[in-house]
């Protein structure tokens, strides 16, 4: 085995855990590799930007860096190309904006979407466009699907009030997130727009790594229409059909 084919190894080691990050012990068990090597190798990935080490919880995981890498190559290829079918599907279904974002550092990117034929819903973010994660039905998905020093870090930080009923208190967002990851969707009820609601649902990967999310964004009045479950139920659907992205 040369020295690439190690450095992978721990590299794959650790992302596979990245959702509780990954001890030292459990990557050498996993890689079978020399306690000097792996030691050697965490450190030097660690020094290079790829890796992150908590001290707290002396475990690692794949940084911003890796992760800025990784959407990178997404954004521009394989997942828009993935995506922009089921936007195509959920539009048509519904004549709702259809969205697709992922979690870059601390904020979303809009990687692609579908417009209405409504006027009035043309206010939703252009492809490229960032969007706050604490305050958006795709910003919520993606946050509480993230690591757990990337949630407190957000939450740690000011949440900037957009309407009144943006949620501005890191308790009640925990609590919300906590639900989201429970039921598999999140909703902005007008929190970073007034009059535009948002139903959101992850997509994940083969191994079950959330990667996006898709949205729809209506008017307010369509609730009183036809209420939410039969919106929720689509998106979601959309989002799983969509789900499985070899990544």
């Amino acid at each position: 085995m040369n020295s690439l084919d190690k450095v992978f190894l721990v590299v794959e080691s650790v992302i596979a855990r990245q959702k509780l990050g990954a001890s030292f012990s459990e990557v050498q068990s996993e890689t079978g590799l020399a306690r000097a090597t792996v030691h050697r190798l965490l450190k030097n990935l660690t020094e290079l930007g790829y890796l992150t080490y908590s001290q707290e919880s002396r475990r690692y995981r794949g940084s911003l860096k890796m992760a800025g890498l990784g959407a990178e190559i997404m954004s521009n290829f394989n997942l828009r190309d993935h995506v922009h079918p089921f936007l195509i599907r959920m539009n048509r279904e519904s004549d709702f904006a259809s969205n697709a974002g992922i979690k870059d550092g601390y904020e979303g990117v809009y990687i692609d979407k579908v417009d209405t034929q409504d006027s009035g819903l043309q206010l939703i973010g252009a492809v490229g466009k960032r969007f706050k994660l604490h305050c958006t039905a795709m910003g919520k998905v993606l946050l509480a699907h993230s690591s757990s020093e990337e949630l407190e870090k957000v939450l740690a930080e000011p949440l900037t009030r957009f309407t009144g009923n943006t949620i501005t208190d890191p308790t009640k967002l925990r609590a919300e997130l906590d639900q989201i990851r429970k039921q598999g969707y999140a909703i902005d009820r007008e929190e970073i727009t007034r009059g535009i609601i948002c139903v959101a649902a992850p997509v994940t990967g083969v191994s079950g790594q959330v990667v996006c999310s898709l949205s729809a964004a209506f008017p307010t009045y369509v609730t009183r229409d036809k209420g939410l479950d039969s919106i929720i139920k689509m998106v979601r659907s959309h989002a799983s059909d969509c789900s499985g992205i070899e990544v």
